[in-house]
């Protein structure tokens, strides 16, 4: 009787299985199972390059599988080319985004197809780029108020690293704001102390990395972060002086939207335990970046937020 019973409850447990989909020889498969690549839509060597490196190499550790950055660079206001091998690839966790604000944020908004609608999902944001508008340090002003005074009765060239970039376009709307037009603005491929001191702009919208050597040479007007840079303290930013501006340059780790729950928290939990560690907060002590964890909501929120700052933007710069 006991062995009858015993086989009676056999036969119910291979049911069960059965009808949840299960066949013999396998067995469910569990995330992460293959090598996983997380895709950077930039040439390796910046911040989001560095930081994301340090969440694969700690993806492998914890996990026991290959993780690998792979830099797909091209596009800089669109097509986002390493986000769209993103957007296409399968919804099962192996393909990750790190992507910067332009990506989620302006991607489906500018009609790149394969981006449209939006595809994407935050997993959370981890890094806010040190952007600053600076000038050398015997500038006839020393904030934006006074610049906005100076520009009415002079000119004052701006140098940026491209009109499309968020921290160009808030400089321009600030300007526009303040009532004040840039006497000329170009972009450069390197902004530096040397292209201060060579007057080849007067005043700069660059990284505060960039301008470390000579930080005691120059005035940081104001930071384009949504809080103050540590190493910059009394350098307003961009929010303080005009909430209708408040926006930052940041990147962080997307999925497509049908990427299963437990596969997200897997990799969230690696990426948060990473911007803690002290290997990653010593990159923001070294540079000014503001390095953290947002988790998936607040991520997504600021997301939103963003779309709606952008679109006043762009409205005020038509």
């Amino acid at each position: 009787m006991r062995l009858t019973r015993c086989m009676t409850g056999a036969v119910l447990s291979a049911a069960m299985v059965m009808g949840a989909g299960w066949a013999p020889g396998e067995a469910a498969a569990e995330y992460p199972e293959k090598p996983v690549n997380f895709i950077v839509p930039w040439p390796p060597g910046d911040l989001e390059d560095v930081l994301t490196r340090m969440i694969a190499e700690d993806f492998q550790q914890e996990y026991g599988v290959a993780a690998a950055v792979v830099n797909k660079p091209g596009g800089g206001g669109g097509p986002f080319p390493g986000a769209i091998e993103v957007a296409n690839a399968p919804s099962d966790g192996y393909t990750i985004g790190s992507f910067v604000i332009g990506v989620p944020v302006m991607g489906h908004q500018i009609e790149i197809p394969p981006l449209t609608p939006a595809k994407f999902d935050p997993l959370g944001i981890f890094l806010t780029y040190p952007f600053v508008i600076a000038t050398s340090g015997d500038a006839p002003y020393a904030t934006m108020d006074e610049l906005a005074a100076y520009a009415q009765d002079n000119d004052v060239a701006l140098g940026h690293f491209g009109d499309v970039l968020t921290p160009t376009q808030v400089t321009k709307a600030y300007a526009k704001n303040a009532g004040f037009e840039w006497g000329s603005d170009a972009a450069f491929d390197a902004l530096d102390c040397n292209t201060l001191a060579s007057g080849d702009a007067d005043v700069i919208n660059t990284t505060l990395q960039l301008i470390l050597p000579c930080l005691d040479q120059v005035k940081v007007l104001v930071s384009i972060t949504d809080e103050r840079i540590p190493l910059v303290p009394d350098a307003p930013t961009i929010g303080e002086l005009d909430e209708s501006l408040n926006i930052a340059l940041w990147n962080g780790l997307f999925v497509t939207k049908d990427t299963p729950q437990d596969v997200r928290e897997k990799i969230i939990a690696v990426a948060e335990k990473t911007m803690m560690s002290e290997r990653a907060q010593a990159v923001a002590k070294e540079t000014g970046a503001l390095v953290y964890w947002q988790n998936a909501d607040d991520s997504a929120a600021r997301v939103a937020g963003d779309i709606d700052t952008m679109g006043r933007i762009g409205a005020l710069l038509e």
